[in-house]
């Protein structure tokens, strides 16, 4: 390998690390891979690569500085994960956002949510009570925002207080291992800003039902939440011929 392609990988590196430390303070470098996988992952994610584009190692080799080898690696592991399919004649391209994909996660999510949901509202401390009363505000406040990213963490904050209440490791375990996935759905959604209100709404009475540890209303509530991002984002898909097969971002 040359050496400007040394410095390259070395230079991606540390660009990484560093925004690596400002959220977990690891001392530990991943490998170039997972750097690379991380990179292209997000991108993916936040809607920058959008559904359909062909993601060329030649290309991305050259724009982040690395070796053919480890955009080779990532994109199959960005495969493995639904993000990227194969399509003949054409390599890897980013995976369209599908009803039948949609359906799929959304199935898995809405019955870790509802068990999230059951067990919250029998093991939930007044203390955790009071932080999921303040991530709900901090929703509502990132939705002034208009930043679908800020919304989207807001969201993503507001749930995982509720799995962490259940005290159920496997059942963290398991949401964590899907987080990713969601997340492409849950920005998806999130981009509509006509949805605000209503996510607001239904956080409101996630939170009234978890603080009156009332069960069965709280797994009423979670279903429709869940339910109404999956009606959202299925007319989305429905209208991608309007707008050239693709969902808006």
């Amino acid at each position: 390998m040359q050496n400007g392609q040394h410095t390259g990988e070395r230079s991606l590196r540390v660009q990484m690390k560093t925004a690596e430390n400002k959220q977990d303070n690891s001392n530990e470098y991943l490998p170039l891979r997972d750097v690379v996988f991380n990179t292209l992952r997000d991108e993916i994610l936040k809607g920058e690569m959008k559904p359909g584009a062909r993601l060329m190692e030649i290309h991305l080799a050259d724009r982040l500085g690395v070796s053919r080898t480890p955009i080779r690696e990532a994109i199959r592991m960005l495969e493995l994960e639904g993000l990227v399919t194969m399509v003949p004649r054409r390599g890897a391209q980013v995976a369209q956002i599908s009803a039948k994909g949609l359906k799929d996660v959304l199935e898995v999510r809405r019955a870790l949510d509802v068990l999230a949901m059951e067990l919250a509202c029998g093991r939930i401390t007044q203390e955790e009570i009071g932080e999921l009363r303040e991530a709900c505000d901090r929703f509502r406040e990132a939705t002034q925002t208009e930043d679908p990213v800020l919304i989207a963490k807001a969201d993503v904050e507001l749930h995982d207080r509720i799995v962490q209440a259940s005290r159920n490791e496997k059942l963290v375990q398991m949401v964590g291992n899907l987080s990713q996935q969601i997340y492409r759905y849950r920005l998806e959604y999130i981009k509509d800003a006509s949805q605000h209100g209503r996510l607001i709404e239904e956080h409101e009475e996630i939170y009234r039902c978890i603080s009156l540890r009332d069960k069965e209303a709280g797994a009423r509530a979670i279903r429709m939440h869940i339910y109404n991002q999956e009606q959202s984002i299925l007319n989305q898909i429905q209208n991608q011929k309007a707008d050239g097969g693709r969902i808006k971002g």
